[in-house]
């Protein structure tokens, strides 16, 4: 029997952004279920003449290449957590609101990425634009990961932006993120006869008393003040309702600024709970904000000159550990990712493709991009 050809959902990138939200949110691309989406994209940036493509798996990088004095990225990842009855997007007009799975987290970024890729045909600084796979899962499918790994090339430039939802406010950096378990032992008795044992959590005691007294250290970096944290995010020991419990484990989360390597923070907390059994079980490094750097001044500016502190961990770390400092900036309330009732304002995925596209051409006010180039 004749096979039915395959048809690649096609992206129109002549039309306005969020009509172009609304087409990428209408492809399913479920984390590791990508491929469409990507062959979309893949398909619509070989179109443009001025840029260079090149796909690894399901991300695909798009780079102008003009010999010019900096070079920025741009990236968002293109999947997607489950469905949930979220499909396809829908357009409020009442409220200015775009509905639907994706369309905070992150295809109303993905489509900005787009649209300067097919529209800013001579900016003033050179741009790479990767579109990448594999966010919402474990770091080994992550597209920035693999490509940082087969060809960090494609990653490297003077200022990054990640296009993670941030109320179209720049967050800058993000803080790194470790857990650790701490151990208290003991030894099994009959509960009816404990004084012939040692209650392991009980003696956590201590341990708990140590995080409810920690005094957060809040560093400025770049003018901005990040806010450390260190919790108990899981305790867990028992062996029987009538027996003491021999080990307690307390799994410990440290949120730790930018400004600490991986190695620091650890040691701070090897530190912190002196004399108690430590095992290092996560860790993932900050990224420092580089608002110093001139592309990331000219850029800020060019947004509204406001910035925060990313509290977060995201892949600007990806970008941070090759050297290049990033910031996240996108349409798009955080706190709805993943949510069934995820949704976008209009009035922002506008405001960013405006205001990047105007940075993008060294123009001033960041408010006259959208149009093409001559």
């Amino acid at each position: 029997m004749p096979q039915t050809p395959v048809t690649t959902p096609v992206l129109d990138l002549t039309a306005d952004a969020v009509t172009l939200t609304r087409q990428l949110c209408d492809i399913e691309s479920v984390s590791l279920g990508e491929r469409d989406i990507a062959d979309a994209v893949e398909e619509a940036l070989w179109a443009l003449p001025h840029l260079k493509v090149v796909r690894r798996g399901h991300t695909v990088v798009a780079r102008t290449d003009l010999g010019l004095g900096d070079r920025v990225v741009i990236a968002g990842h293109l999947d997607t957590v489950p469905v949930n009855d979220n499909m396809p997007s829908r357009l409020d007009e009442a409220t200015g609101l775009l509905h639907g799975l994706g369309t905070c987290d992150m295809k109303g970024g993905d489509a900005v990425i787009l649209r300067l890729a097919a529209t800013v045909t001579a900016p003033v600084r050179d741009v790479t634009y990767v579109l990448y796979e594999a966010e919402e899962i474990d770091a080994e499918f992550n597209g920035l990961h693999k490509l940082s790994q087969s060809d960090p090339e494609l990653m490297t430039g003077d200022f990054a932006i990640l296009m993670e939802p941030s109320d179209a406010v720049v967050e800058a950096g993000c803080q790194g993120t470790l857990r650790v378990e701490v151990r208290t032992r003991g030894e099994r008795a009959h509960s009816a006869r404990s004084w012939k044992g040692v209650n392991a959590i009980h003696g956590a005691a201590d341990v708990l008393a140590r995080l409810a007294g920690y005094e957060a250290r809040r560093p400025v970096i770049d003018g901005l003040e990040y806010h450390e944290g260190l919790n108990a995010v899981f305790i867990r020991g028992g062996v029987a309702g009538n027996v003491l419990p021999d080990e307690c484990v307390v799994e410990v989360n440290f949120r730790f600024a930018p400004d600490r390597s991986e190695a620091e923070a650890e040691a701070f907390v090897r530190d912190f709970f002196d004399g108690y059994d430590v095992t290092l079980t996560d860790t993932a490094p900050g990224a420092l904000p580089g608002l110093d750097q001139p592309a990331a001044k000219a850029f800020l500016e060019a947004v509204g000159g406001v910035a925060n502190p990313k509290f977060g961990w995201t892949d600007v770390a990806r970008f941070s550990a090759l050297g290049v400092p990033a910031v996240n900036y996108g349409p798009g309330d955080p706190l709805l990712a993943h949510k069934q009732e995820e949704h976008v304002p209009v009035e922002q995925v506008l405001r960013c493709e405006r205001q990047l596209a105007a940075w993008l051409r060294g123009e001033q006010g960041g408010e006259q991009g959208g149009e093409q180039d001559a």
